[in-house]
């Protein structure tokens, strides 16, 4: 007889994911994930590009809720994909009154399903972007930290508002550059997982003012939901194992996550 899983916490204090892909859910209807999500106290959710193919599904979902925003870019696993035009539409819509950010972008030398030099590329096409349009970037960066690093040190004074380095999996090497440089680090069900020591090592290194949460849904299902279908509501977990982890007080973990987040994606308030 399985013992039963530990209900969702729910805090007074409301939560912002920061990523998911809520067109990549499939476990339930999509609006039937969002009533949960706000059923715990998740006040927005960012859902994030990652193709040509999804660039207007992500536009379409932010504009389905007031609280509701969304990301433009390709990820480095769709790099060769990258086009002119994809660019014209990233371009064009960038800076919507519901998109908030450039990305998903980067470097995964882990798959390489897109040539190494194509990625680079690609990478550099899109900070760019992020820079003329002033907004801060998404990256996805793995098994590539010097590459990260030599790349974004490229872009160091003209991406003014920075952004998160999500699912941090990297090494100290790119996660001291990025913090010095004033980027923030995502954290996910990752630091659940009984083997990923090396992430909660960097979590304890990070500053909390500098750290924000995610849940990379449908991915990265932290425990003890490990084995279903992740979503936005199971971000609850997380922010209560970093506070585990930093041996910090949960309050404060959520309050200044919470203005991290402001501070990243939503100057305005």
């Amino acid at each position: 007889m399985s013992r039963k899983r530990r209900d969702i916490p729910v805090f007074d204090q409301p939560l912002i994911e920061t990523h998911c892909h809520l067109d990549y859910l499939k476990d339930r209807p999509l609006e039937e994930t969002l009533e949960k999500t706000r059923d715990v106290n998740i006040e927005r959710v960012i859902t994030i590009a990652v193709s040509p193919e999804n660039l207007a599904t992500v536009r379409d979902l932010s504009g389905r809720q007031p609280w509701l925003y969304g990301t433009q870019g390709v990820h480095p696993h769709e790099a060769e994909s990258y086009s002119d035009a994809c660019e014209e539409i990233i371009r064009k819509h960038g800076n919507d009154d519901k998109i908030v950010a450039i990305g998903e972008i980067g470097l995964d030398y882990f798959y390489d399903n897109a040539d190494r030099e194509v990625q680079k590329q690609v990478f550099r096409r899109q900070l760019q972007i992020a820079a003329d349009l002033d907004q801060p970037v998404v990256i996805h960066s793995r098994e590539a930290d010097e590459d990260t690093v030599n790349i974004l040190s490229e872009f160091e004074a003209t991406l003014n508002r920075r952004g998160v380095i999500h699912s941090f999996t990297s090494g100290p090497g790119l996660a001291r550059y990025a913090l010095d440089q004033g980027w923030c680090l995502g954290f996910n069900g990752i630091t659940t997982f009984n083997k990923a020591e090396n992430v909660r090592d960097i979590v304890r290194m990070a500053p909390i003012e500098q750290i924000l949460l995610e849940t990379d849904s449908p991915f990265l299902t932290p425990a003890p939901y490990r084995g279903r279908e992740n979503a936005p509501f199971y971000l609850p977990f997380v922010a209560e194992k970093i506070a585990e982890v930093k041996e910090l007080e949960l309050a404060d973990v959520l309050s200044e996550t919470y203005q991290n987040s402001l501070r990243t994606f939503f100057p305005a308030g």
